[in-house]
């Protein structure tokens, strides 16, 4: 079998057996096949598609090849939350700490920015000493001592999707369904959670940029969970403008404490209460999704998320006093506001524009080996369905380099349509999908 002849099979519009997937995913993981040549099959795949069988046989291969953790040393459920990515989307940050304050184990599975979308880990590195890196002891010892944990994918989990995962990033194959189920699934079964809930974004500021999408995606991931026996439920949730109002990960890790503190930005908090209500409801601890809700609502308003929030960066060796004390979390040396340049209500937001942007300051990678500023970013003052007066602010950018702020400045200020009249009503949360 010849890499070669697989990348012409695919390039003609050809279906793929277990075996030929297996020997592309299998030989890649080892290093036998270079990157050039899966970038090929990676393009042909995203022009061309992959088909339900091809999905399924691509989750297997990826989960197979590495090892699955075995949690059965925890006696409590065991729930997770993925989200396929967003702009200002730092929902993980806060919903694991609630939902382990409810009594349920959330082993948590992230990863690092990918495209214009951030990534938890590079928001969780922002807090100093943080260890995203865990061993499989560390990860269960701090589930058993916690109630949730948060770690980058091992050597051993899923190897196959790690590889591919930074890959995609940079040769523009992202936004592929089978793909994008292969990638997510191989790491979530490979955690060893009862079930998962699954964060469906759609629209301007997330890959999937219609709902018609979104839904094709949640009914993949749906099937190919029911393939490989397991459950998932999909929450479609609307990307068309940031999730609350910081893009960049110190930012965002200030505003989730600002929403475990004080109960302020509704947008984060109403997905959160969501999703954590269904995954309380996956794990048998409430009758309901709403009463879930509720739950979710308490423990952030109490302050028991928070505390559950500390004692995880206690635990995973980042500073604890930087949390409390948000100062000591990396800041910019520079800002620059972008006014407004003419009066009139916000029609439109291209939140994809502003995620990129954030990249351009340093909070994204250009390359798979590319560096992240944390205290880089883009802070939100005015959002879909504002008014705003000529020479009001819309954001402000916050960075150390000059190099790309000219590029920064542009995409923040090309993101608004400002109109004389209101657009349509924003919809936040919209089906769900099992």
């Amino acid at each position: 079998m010849r890499v070669y002849d697989l990348i012409v099979k695919k390039r003609d519009g050809g279906e793929h057996t277990y075996d030929e997937i297996k020997f592309l995913i299998n030989n890649y993981t080892r290093g036998d096949i270079p990157d050039y040549q899966i970038s090929a099959w990676l393009m042909a795949s995203f022009l061309n598609g992959l088909s339900e069988n091809e999905a399924f046989y691509l989750t297997k291969a990826m989960l197979l090849s590495g090892k699955m953790l075995d949690l059965s040393s925890i006696d409590k459920m065991k729930i997770d939350k993925h989200s396929t990515g967003g702009v200002g989307d730092k929902i993980s940050l806060i919903l694991a700490p609630a939902v382990a304050a409810c009594g349920v184990v959330v082993p948590m599975t992230s990863g690092r920015g990918l495209g214009f979308t951030g990534g938890t880990l590079d928001k969780l590195e922002s807090i100093p000493g943080f260890n995203v890196n865990l061993t499989e002891e560390e990860f269960i010892s701090i589930l058993k001592k916690v109630g949730y944990a948060m770690t980058g994918q091992t050597a051993e989990i899923a190897p196959a999707d790690k590889k591919l995962y930074a890959l995609r990033d940079v040769t523009a194959t992202v936004e592929c369904i089978p793909l994008i189920t292969s990638s997510i699934l191989s790491k979530k079964l490979a955690e060893g959670a009862d079930g998962v809930i699954f964060d469906v974004k759609f629209g301007s500021g997330a890959f999937m940029k219609s709902k018609e999408e979104a839904v094709k995606l949640a009914r993949t991931l749906s099937t190919i969970s029911k393939k490989m026996e397991r459950k998932a439920l999909c929450v479609l949730t609307s990307m068309d403008r940031p999730l609350g109002t910081a893009v960049g990960n110190s930012l965002e890790i200030v505003e989730s404490v600002e929403c475990m503190r004080e109960m302020i930005h509704e947008d984060i908090i109403t997905v959160a209460a969501v999703l954590g209500g269904y995954m309380l409801l996956a794990a048998g601890v409430v009758k309901s999704s709403g009463e879930g809700e509720v739950k979710i609502r308490e423990k952030l308003k109490n302050g028991e998320a928070f505390e559950k929030f500390k004692d995880s960066v206690r635990a995973q060796g980042g500073d604890v006093k930087s949390i409390i004390n948000i100062d000591k979390l990396p800041s910019a040396k520079h800002s620059y506001e972008v006014m407004s340049q003419e009066s009139g209500y916000i029609s439109v937001m291209n939140t994809e524009l502003i995620g990129t942007a954030a990249v351009f300051l340093g909070a994204g990678r250009f390359t798979k080996e590319g560096s992240i500023d944390p205290a880089s970013g883009v802070l939100i003052h005015k959002k879909t369905g504002d008014f705003v007066e000529k020479g009001d602010g819309l954001a402000t950018l916050y960075y150390n380099s000059k190099e790309n702020l000219k590029q920064a400045i542009d995409l923040v200020a090309g993101s608004y349509t400002i109109k004389d009249e209101p657009g349509t009503t924003f919809q936040l949360i919209h089906e769900v999908i099992q």
